[in-house]
Formats: C-alpha cells, structure tokens, sequence
C-alpha cells in the first residue's frame, strides 16, 4: 500500500481540452468577484452612500496595478534566464515564438501586492478617498478570495513542495526527478514504498500550495472578517497586521515549498548543509522569505507610524475642549 497521495488524474489545466481557457486563470476570476462582493458587503454595513462606479473604478486600479506588479516581479525578479531583461517587451506578450496563446505564466505575489497598492493609492488621491479605511475593507475580503489562486497552482501542477514521507505528501506526475544514487532519495523511496530501477524518480512532496491557500487564505480570512474588523483599535490597522500575518505564514511554509529553480537559497547560513530535501534547511532563506521578512518588518513600521499618528491626532482634537474647561473655570 502506497505511503503517500497520487495527483487526481482527472484534474486538467484547461477547463475545455484545446481551448486556451484554464482553470487558473478561472480561480482568479472566482478570486477577484469573491473579494469584490465580500468589499461589498462592509460598504453597505458601514452605512456609507457610495457610488458603485466608485467601487467599481477603485478595483479596477487595483487590479491593473496587481497584474503590471505580479508581472514585473514574476518576470524580472524571479526568472533567472535574463530572457525578459534583453527582451523587455516579453513581458506583457502572451504568445510564443509560433504564436501559440501561453498566457502570462510567472505571476508573483510580491510583486502583485505593490502593485496593487500603488493602484489602490493613486486612486484614493484622485478620488479623496479614505485610503485607510478602504484598504482595511480590501485586507478583511482578499485572503477568502486568496485562497482561489492558490488552488489554481495546486491544479496547474506548480510551485510544488520539497520530498516528504509524510502520509499526506502529494505526487505530482510533473515534478521534478531527483536522483536514485542519493542516499536521502533512497530513504524515501523506503518510506514511501515506491520503487525503481530508472537513474531519477518522481518522489511525494508537499502540497504546499493548499498549505498556503489554508494559512494565507483560509485562516487569516477567519481572523480578519470574525475577529478583528469590528475590533480594530485605528483604521489601517487590518492593512498593517495583514503584512505581518501573511509575511509569517508565507514565511514558514517556504521552509516546505521548494524554492525557485535558480534562485534556490539567496542567503545561506549554512553553506554545507546537505542537498537532502527531506531536511529543514532553517538557516537557509529563498526570495520568498526575504521578501515575507520585508513585508512583516513593513506591517510592524506601518503600525507603529499609524499608532503614533492617530494617537496625536486624538490629541489635536481634545486640546481645544481642554483649554475651553480652563477658561470657563476662572
């Protein structure tokens, strides 16, 4: 009996066979109409009359500034070939040499998250918009939507995790083949049960693309929307624990994803540590976590700029009633 999970063989990429429509690019459909209603929602709470063109025109920036942003960082960050820096206008091209239709494949969360907060910014100022109060109504719907994209990697196939024996470890048809010759992949291959007399072998790993549709989506959609947006002690406060919330979890399940082909470990601590991928290599961070670690000193800096702000401003606002009491008590 086999150790480990086999990738549904009923699964496909495209939605209809020999059409360019996939369910990747319909999981941040779902993504972007599920956050959009759940905005919605807090509008009409809030009591607020506010025009639907507004909302409409507000995620619209958003929207344009995550596509240029997750683009950007996909392709020039990201992409080790150097193809896109000699051929910038590869970027925003979706066709290959033969014009066939590839889409936009290489998309980065960073690189999103930026944008969409110029686009969100921008906006706000044109409109004389409450930037704080609007993007704690974004933060408390984005992370159920979140959770869409990442089941459209899990679909696609990418942004697998590392070797497991786990029981739960998913075997992913197209991953990448590690060697029979290595002692780790031998261990496994006991653990697991599989067998092979082949040079390389596709082996479980982690299903780290559910790990973080549950932690980055599931769970911190729970914490902001029942928790803390009727709680919060500022506006701006969701945007800032949104920062830190998902540059923690994002953090710790990079330690299972594996990193980057040609990126692999940016900073290395542990410069002989084994090519085992059934170790935790703990000293050892991919782009990922250095750009988690970004975002979670940002949202700690963000709060803190914000507690002192709103703090001065409650102050500005009760000096003159103070000083009216002192006059009329003479």
């Amino acid at each position: 009996m086999p150790l480990y999970l086999t990738f549904p063989d009923w699964i496909r990429p495209e939605i209809i066979p020999g059409l360019p429509i996939r369910w990747y690019g319909l999981m941040y459909v779902v993504a972007f109409a599920l956050t959009y209603w759940l905005f919605n929602v807090q509008v009409r709470r809030s009591g607020q009359l506010i025009a639907k063109d507004t909302v409409s025109n507000f995620f619209f920036a958003g929207l344009a500034g995550l596509l240029i942003g997750a683009r950007l960082f996909g392709t020039l960050v990201y992409d080790t070939t150097g193809r896109y820096w000699a051929q910038p206008w590869l970027i925003f091209w979706p066709f290959d040499e033969n014009w066939h239709f590839t889409g936009f494949a290489g998309m980065s969360f960073h690189g999103g998250l930026l944008g969409v907060i110029v686009g969100f910014l921008l906006y706000c100022r044109y409109k004389k918009l409450d930037l704080l109060q609007w993007g704690d109504w974004v933060v408390a719907a984005f992370p159920l939507g979140y959770t869409f994209g990442r089941l459209g990697n899990f679909i696609n196939e990418e942004l697998w995790g590392r070797v497991t024996t786990v029981p739960w470890g998913t075997l992913f048809p197209h991953a990448e083949k590690v060697s029979t010759s290595e002692p780790w992949v031998q261990h496994a291959m006991q653990q697991t049960g599989i067998t092979s007399t082949d040079a390389l072998v596709n082996l479980p790993r982690h299903p780290s693309q559910l790990y973080e549709a549950a932690g980055e989506g599931i769970l911190l959609w729970l914490l902001f929307w029942f928790v803390l947006k009727d709680r919060k002690p500022f506006q701006g406060f969701l945007m800032g624990t949104y920062l830190i919330g998902y540059g923690i979890v994002r953090f710790a399940v990079e330690y299972l994803r594996n990193p980057d082909k040609g990126l692999d470990f940016i900073i290395s601590f542990q410069p002989g540590f084994s090519t085992s991928q059934l170790e935790v290599p703990l000293l050892n961070f991919s782009m990922g976590q250095i750009l988690s670690s970004v975002m979670i000193v940002g949202g700690v800096v963000f709060l803190i700029l914000l507690s002192v702000y709103h703090k001065r401003k409650a102050l500005a606002a009760a000096s003159p009633v103070r000083k009216t009491s002192k006059k009329h008590g003479r």
